[in-house]
């Protein structure tokens, strides 16, 4: 019998049990090994109510962990066997400091529209990231159990213990897995697919709004009855009705599709009210399907200072006097060849370091986004990316505004500007880029 302070493998001292069932606990314990860290050992005991196929998925779960390297899944540290009496086996992974979604639910939380498609976005982007492998891995067992919210406030995907990582093939047979509720038809058949993930990340997505398990929920030809229990703007219940077709021809096909979908919905999302600076000189336009932002290069952005006030004058007093000089030294021959070009070279040097003609852009699409330094409408650094693929837009410690961004397989890529703004205008373009992505 295991019990709190037991040590296990002579490294794992048990904590607090999260969680049972037939033969199996989930346990917070104390990587003795590792500075302490806390971490969750999950045990299969075998014997006594598990069968052959408990331990199949459970040393399937092992394996998966172990290939994968997600920001946002619980990373596989060890696993081991110990016999004490019940041959036990054990899987070691990451603590996720949070709590999950159903026990906010159980605590009477009720998510707003914007907490849920937020959620949606954070799990879609999940399950893009695995679907995307190959071969596709596939969860299986999407529930408001399954997804915690950390104390970082973003959202993560656990217990892959019902997990698959390969494509049904016509005949073969697949353990029947998954919860009353959040499963969709054809998983019970024995069938999963990406789509079957949609389903179950759609049926969570009703139980977040209502407050009611999808399974104590009414059912007319096998969709489930819900939209009278919540106020949703219509484009948002359609889409989440989408995910959840009974027919899985229906439903979306990739969860890339599904984000497409939902970012092209027409659904209103109310985000705190953003001031703009008084005496800015940045300008932003923003519509639904663009938002542009033009951020000049002066000394006042910083606040005025001599050196910067010397520059502009000197760029300015060359393009009133020194280039009407120029044309009239080369007319008139007054000086030799060497030395008007010396003088051209020196006046086009001023104008390039002048701040007054240099344009940073940042411009973003549904499509697409460009982040881009210009002198004199010609571009000396440019930087883009797919919209779809930006995981975070923060201010970082340099004073930097900076776009993370990439597909997880092939890395992620910084996008840096912003170092030309001062403080209250850094926190306005950050608060109207993160609305117009509906990132937090």
């Amino acid at each position: 019998m295991l019990s709190a302070g037991q040590t296990l493998y002579d490294r794992y001292q048990l904590q607090e049990k999260l969680g049972h069932g037939a033969g199996r606990q989930t346990w917070l314990a104390m990587d003795l090994t590792a500075q302490s860290q806390s971490v969750i050992v999950k045990l299969l005991a075998f014997g006594e109510q598990s069968q052959w196929d408990d331990l199949k998925l459970f040393e399937r779960e092992s394996q998966i962990l172990r290939q994968l390297d997600h920001p946002r899944i619980p990373k596989c540290r060890d696993s081991f066997s110990i016999d004490d009496r019940i041959l036990w086996f054990g899987l070691v992974q990451d603590y996720i400091p949070g709590t999950s979604l159903k026990q906010l639910i159980q605590e009477g939380k009720r998510f707003s529209e914007a907490e849920v498609r937020q959620i949606a976005l954070e799990v879609l982007t999940i399950l893009r990231d695995l679907h995307g492998l190959n071969p596709a891995v596939l969860h299986r067992d999407i529930k408001p159990s399954n997804l915690v919210l950390g104390t970082d406030q973003q959202v993560y995907l656990v217990d892959f213990g019902a997990v698959q990582d390969r494509a049904n093939v016509e005949g073969a047979t697949f353990t029947i897995v998954g919860t009353y509720g959040y499963t969709p038809i054809e998983q019970f058949g024995g069938r999963a697919v990406p789509g079957s993930d949609l389903y179950a990340l759609g049926a969570t997505l009703i139980h977040l709004l209502t407050g009611v398990s999808p399974a104590d929920l009414p059912q007319r030809q096998l969709r489930i009855q819900w939209r009278d229990r919540v106020t949703l703007p219509p484009a948002l219940a359609d889409w989440i009705d989408q995910l959840t077709h009974p027919d899985l021809e229906q439903r979306f096909q990739t969860a890339h599709e599904a984000i497409d979908a939902l970012n092209r919905s027409e659904t209103v999302f109310s985000f705190p009210p953003v001031e703009r600076p008084k005496n800015t000189r940045v300008q932003l336009m923003r519509s639904k399907k663009r938002l542009e932002i033009v951020i000049p290069k002066h000394p006042e952005e910083k606040g005025l200072n001599l050196p910067g006030l010397i520059k502009l004058g000197v760029a300015s007093l060359g393009l009133t006097f020194i280039v009407p000089m120029i044309f009239l030294i080369l007319f008139f021959g007054v000086l030799s060849s060497a030395t008007w070009i010396l003088i051209l070279g020196a006046l086009i040097f001023l104008l390039f370091m002048s701040p007054t003609f240099q344009r940073t852009y940042v411009k973003f699409d549904r499509r697409e986004f460009v982040v881009e330094t210009q002198r004199f409408k010609t571009a000396s650094n440019r930087m883009t990316g797919i919209t779809r693929d930006i995981r975070e837009v923060r201010r970082d410690s340099n004073g930097l505004i900076t776009i993370t961004s990439g597909p997880y397989r092939t890395g992620y890529r910084l996008h840096q500007f912003g170092e030309e703004l001062t403080d209250f205008e850094q926190a306005w373009v950050l608060k109207e880029i993160r609305s117009w992505l509906k990132l937090k």
